[in-house]
């Protein structure tokens, strides 16, 4: 005998009708260019395939681009072949009303490690010069010293500053302390400020209490970047909407989800009708879904396993971008199979690390350590030179306490300080010009070659033919 299910009511009971929404017309950020396809095949894509659709979504009406920076000026640099300056002005080119925004590692700008301050204002100069309109400029370790140097460089050069919160779950994170610190950002002028989910983390109910708290606390408009490898992304967008967010991070839907970010067309269609609605037409998209699917197609081979949702992240915290990433450096060493130990293993050590966000540089010190200790079977019996700076201080301060097991591993008899990671650099633009020579000829080159000098003479060479 099969049950069979009572019909529901599809009218809602007397008096329990779902609060309207209000609020301004959302804003949307297009990422699929930089977040989208770091998160989904290891940001391969070239500037060649990205040109030909930005004359279409230069029309669609986003607040913004998110086009640059992260890792796609490594990647450029070491895989492409190509000039990420380049791809900057092209996109200037082409996009005519969209601002071009760029995530900036504040003293890490798009390395990996702590640059001098000259290095920094220089940096911000050129990207400036080349393009940008708005620099999305973030901590790891949300140790604000280390974007003092970054937010007084994009005001020098009269741009726009959106300061970044780095969610995630640990006993030394909570609404009041994200909420601190996005008031201590303000003071220092950003315009804007950014809510990074990176892992998929977050949970409807955390998405409204939190976006409530800092639109009540800020004057400043709040913006939501959520990742979908937990399966909530959607339901936090919405749950943030409620709690009055100002924008959201979209992907077109070919490009969304798994550990990408939710799809545009969604989130229209949710709005559509309401004081949220931003009127903009639903149709463009196909043509724009239909060119990015056949990009995806032609990047296969560096596409994630991950499909579908990924509740492991709620333990390990892994960003969408970094699992990619890490999935193809375990299938290159043809151990993909000890991906599950390595995952056990991130949370360990971000634990030992003092918990902090994992958002580069310290999700890669986190994950490449990880593999370590898997691989040799035997934990910080190697310890890489990043992690040992870190250790002392050379990144800033970390949220909680590192464990004195590592501690131990890594410095030995040496005890840690934190000073503000800039101070302790020399200035470092003479010297890059002096060691680039002839093979930078403009400063955007010694820049290159200031930030990743290990292969940026080789990319310099073939960039002007030299033997």
């Amino acid at each position: 005998m099969f049950w069979k299910r009572k019909e529901a009511s599809t009218a809602a009971p007397a008096g329990a009708a779902l609060p309207a929404l209000t609020g301004a017309p959302l804003k949307f950020n297009s990422v699929e260019f930089r977040d989208g396809q770091q998160s989904l095949f290891a940001t391969r894509m070239t500037t060649e395939d990205m040109l030909p659709i930005l004359p279409l979504m230069d029309e669609v009406g986003y607040d913004s681009m998110e086009m640059w920076g992260g890792a796609t000026f490594d990647v450029a640099v070491r895989f492409l072949k190509e000039d990420p300056w380049e791809r900057v002005r092209a996109f200037k080119r082409h996009m005519k009303k969209t601002p071009l925004k760029m995530v900036l590692r504040a003293q890490n700008l798009v390395g990996y490690r702590a640059y001098p301050d000259d290095i920094v204002e220089k940096f911000v100069e050129k990207a400036a010069e080349a393009g940008i309109d708005i620099f999305l400029i973030f901590d790891a370790l949300q140790d604000l010293r280390n974007c003092e140097s970054a937010f007084r460089a994009v005001k020098k050069a009269g741009k726009k500053i959106e300061g970044s919160i780095q969610y995630n779950i640990s006993p030394f994170h909570t609404t009041e302390q994200f909420v601190q610190n996005a008031l201590e950002q303000e003071k220092m002028g950003v315009s804007l400020m950014h809510v990074e989910d990176m892992a998929g983390l977050m949970t409807p109910q955390a998405a409204y209490e939190l976006i409530s708290a800092l639109k009540k606390a800020l004057h400043i408009p709040v913006h939501l970047h959520c990742h979908c490898t937990g399966g909530m992304a959607e339901m936090a967008y919405w749950e943030a909407i409620r709690a009055g967010v100002d924008g959201v991070d979209v992907c077109v839907s070919s490009m969304s989800m798994g550990p990408a970010q939710p799809p545009i067309e969604s989130i229209l269609a949710a709005v559509r009708g309401t004081p949220r609605d931003p009127g903009i037409d639903l149709a463009v998209f196909k043509e724009i879904s239909d060119y990015f699917l056949k990009i995806r197609q032609k990047y296969a081979d560096f596409e994630t396993k991950l499909v579908g949702v990924d509740v492991g992240c709620l333990k390990h915290q892994i960003p969408g971008g970094m699992l990619s990433n890490l999935e193809g450096q375990l299938k290159a060493m043809n151990v993909y199979h000890l991906l599950p130990q390595v995952l056990e293993e991130v949370a360990r050590v971000r634990a030992d690390m003092g918990y902090p966000p994992l958002a580069t540089p310290s999700s890669q010190m986190c994950g490449a350590q990880a593999t370590t200790n898997v691989l040799t079977g035997s934990r910080y019996s190697m310890v890489s030179k990043e992690l040992k700076g870190y250790c002392k201080g050379m990144y800033g301060k970390p949220p909680g306490p590192i464990s004195q097991e590592l501690l131990e591993k890594a410095l030995g008899d040496e005890k840690p300080s934190f000073p503000r990671p800039g101070d302790l650099l020399e200035p470092g633009w003479e010297k890059a010009k002096a060691e680039a020579g002839n093979l930078a000829r403009t400063e955007e080159d010694v820049l290159t070659y200031a930030l990743f000098p290990n292969y940026a003479v080789d990319f310099l060479k073939a960039k002007y033919q030299l033997s």
